[in-house]
């Protein structure tokens, strides 16, 4: 690589490109939590009797709360201790240090030293600290109120609006935490999760490479076990869905029957079932769990009692019938015939998808099961601890 391409690459983003449904969730995110909370600053109860109103140093901590917000920096404890704890500092080195570029360099070091030792980094918090120190104004008619209101009320708004957005947009803040429940409601760690290591080891590992600020442990096993899956992945060799998808489908129709579908399954053990349309076009599939459990909620809704199997679905009298497109997922993952193990594996590894369906132009062509995933590499591991014939021939 010569020097002047090296030199481009060092100064270059150094971020992933970003999907654009991401950028317009964080930016929306953003315009909506500083909206609302602009409006209720700028009511004039606010303004006159708690001293509330929008600081640019919101703006900043909005990037982080909508755009990163699995980062440690931008957690509820950096975002509220550490604008306030900066506010609480720019006060005290604006009442004390008169000239203003010597009380801007000690307020916003004090602020670092603090946030650190505080454990509640958080980048703005500087900003907050620049905030008050040149605003000096402000801080005679406020005093150390300044670091209740607007700082702390208004950092706790936009720290409610960014759970509240996180959760209608499908994230998660605040991130997790290495010991939440799984998928599956249990406390046993995700499948990609069981890497062996303790909570403390995968703090060490973040304080030995000076990480803590830049990941949680929640983060850092997520990235490990996806590590560890696609390294495993390349002992499976060049393998796509197309080499291991069931191509002899049995599809069924938007408005097929519950209790045909519930045939369908008792008939040919499976577990899932692809809805299309009659040219083929893929519309959704539905998994055996969700006809049972539909099923029965709908049967304790029309009957008063519940029908936990399949075989009561099909006795199921008329009341209420279901159709396929009742009871089919249709935003689910999809491949295409080229799609690698890696990526399949990735999808099913932690039990959240059963059957991926491959498609070509929109037309559903095949499907990957857990079956199919557990044949494949079963068929791979055969064939790589078979053993080699080295005998030389004379």
């Amino acid at each position: 690589m010569s020097p002047l391409r090296k030199f481009l690459r060092t100064i270059g983003p150094a971020i992933p490109a970003a999907a654009p449904l991401e950028m317009l969730r964080a930016g929306l995110g953003a315009l909506v939590a500083l909206a609302v909370t602009g409006l209720i600053v700028l009511l004039p109860a606010f303004d006159k009797t708690l001293g509330l109103y929008l600081i640019a140093p919101f703006g900043a901590s909005a990037v982080l709360l909508f755009a990163v917000p699995n980062s440690p920096l931008a957690q509820p404890w950096s975002a509220l201790v550490g604008n306030t704890l900066a506010a609480l500092i720019g006060v005290a080195v604006c009442l004390t240090i008169p000239h203003p570029a010597l009380a801007v360099a000690l307020a916003v070091g004090l602020t670092i030293a603090a946030t650190i030792a505080c454990r509640a980094v958080h980048p703005p918090a500087g900003a907050v600290a620049m905030t008050a120190v040149l605003n000096p104004d402000a801080v005679a008619d406020l005093g150390f109120g300044f670091a209740l209101a607007p700082v702390g009320a208004g950092t706790l708004a936009l720290v409610i609006l960014a759970a509240a957005y996180a959760r209608l947009t499908g994230r998660r803040y605040p991130f997790r935490q290495f010991d939440d429940p799984n998928t599956h409601g249990t406390n046993d760690p995700a499948p990609s999760e069981r890497l062996g290591l303790s909570e403390d080891e995968l703090k060490a590992i973040l304080s030995t490479y000076s990480q803590s600020f830049n990941l949680g442990v929640e983060d850092l096993a997520r990235l490990v076990g996806a590590a560890e899956m696609q390294a495993a992945t390349h002992a499976t060799g060049p393998m796509t869905a197309a080499d291991i998808m069931s191509r002899d489908l049995i599809t069924v129709t938007a408005n097929t029957s519950g209790s045909q579908i519930a045939a369908l399954f008792q008939h040919h053990r499976f577990t899932s079932l692809p809805v299309a349309d009659p040219q083929g076009t893929y519309l959704g599939i539905i998994l055996q769990i969700d006809l049972i459990v539909k099923g029965s909620q709908d049967a304790t809704r029309t009957r008063g009692r519940f029908m936990p199997a399949l075989s009561n679905i099909l006795r199921r009298d008329s009341n209420a019938p279901l159709r396929a497109d009742q009871l089919m997922q249709s935003n689910g993952p999809r491949a295409t015939p080229d799609t690698s193990m890696a990526v399949l594996l990735g999808l099913m590894a932690d039990g959240e998808t059963d059957a991926v369906p491959v498609l070509e132009h929109d037309k559903i062509t095949g499907i990957v099961t857990r079956t199919d995933m557990i044949a494949a590499l079963a068929r791979h591991s055969r064939s790589t601890d078979a053993p080699q014939n080295n005998t030389v021939a004379d």
